[in-house]
């Protein structure tokens, strides 16, 4: 552990000054090729190059877990947000006393930094706020060379804690989280996480019909091959949510949750595995990336 934050603060100082740099060591380390940002074809080069050499000023709003809500409603679905109960930019400010029995804890940058309680009367209030003042003094992306989160004011918000509907719950022990990618504003595919745990996740690749194609996955020890779920009733109106939302990029994945028919906004991504996705097989990254315009 201690060789990986020696490692972890070593790329986030040279990210912090090239994060170009540390994008092609990482590329290389993790492809054994080099990238090709002067001429990207592929999904993953087409996402560092908008990185790394356009504005990515409106990145840094919409990948902020608060802020999003705002474009969210001006996008006209205000519906489809969670419930909202407080945020707070000082970990210490966080007042359990307001929140209900059983709520989710996130920051308003990182990934998979959340803390889920279930059970108000159980936790260990200062260990909480303990880790979340550690949590907002850690820059998120310098070490992946996404200068976009490290823009964001670090926060931490409550929200409702969502819970699997019956149906739902025969496919999956974990929600099932919908990640819709959208190209120059179409959506074309949609990425099913599954039985979702800290080691790793179910994954399959659909399209707009709902057809399943594992050949489009390169599955790995934390990515894990899942089982077929079923086509939600409401996918047209989570496509069109996705697109809504998608218009005015080249591109974008935008998650989401659908529980008892409803549908809950999640986060929109816009470097997803820190646009290092080996999770997918070449031809598909290929594939992905001419369908984005720059």
């Amino acid at each position: 552990m201690f060789i990986k934050d020696i490692i972890k603060r070593i790329a986030s100082f040279i990210g912090g000054r090239n994060p170009e740099l540390i994008v092609r060591i990482r590329y290389r380390l993790r492809f054994h090729k080099r990238i090709d940002l002067d001429n990207p074809k592929t999904l993953n080069e087409k996402i560092q190059y908008l990185s790394l050499r356009t504005d990515t000023t409106e990145w840094s709003r919409l990948a902020d877990k608060y802020a999003v809500r705002e474009y969210v409603r001006d996008c006209g679905l205000a519906d489809t947000l969670n419930t909202l109960y407080a945020v707070w930019e000082d970990a210490d400010e966080i007042d359990f006393d307001k929140l209900p029995d059983r709520f989710i804890l996130k920051t308003t940058s990182g990934s998979g930094n959340c803390v889920i309680v279930k059970d108000k009367s159980q936790i260990d209030k200062d260990g909480i706020r303990k880790y979340f003042k550690k949590m907002l003094n850690t820059v998120y992306g310098l070490s992946e060379g996404n200068p976009h989160y490290s823009r964001i004011k670090p926060r931490v918000i409550a929200e409702a804690l969502i819970l699997n509907d019956s149906e739902s719950a025969k496919h999956s022990t974990s929600l099932i989280d919908y990640k819709i990618w959208c190209f120059n504003g179409k959506a074309y595919y949609i990425w099913v996480c599954t039985n979702r745990t800290h080691s790793g996740t179910n994954v399959l690749v659909y399209d707009t019909d709902w057809t399943v194609h594992p050949e489009h996955c390169n599955f790995t020890r934390y990515y894990s091959e899942g089982k077929v779920v079923p086509k939600p009733k409401n996918l047209d109106s989570m496509l069109s949510m996705a697109e809504k939302l998608a218009a005015p990029f080249p591109v974008v994945r935008v998650d989401m949750y659908n529980i008892d028919g409803r549908i809950y906004f999640g986060e929109l991504t816009f470097t997803a595995v820190g646009a290092l996705m080996n999770c997918y097989s070449e031809e598909f990254l290929l594939h992905t990336g001419q369908l984005i315009k720059l």
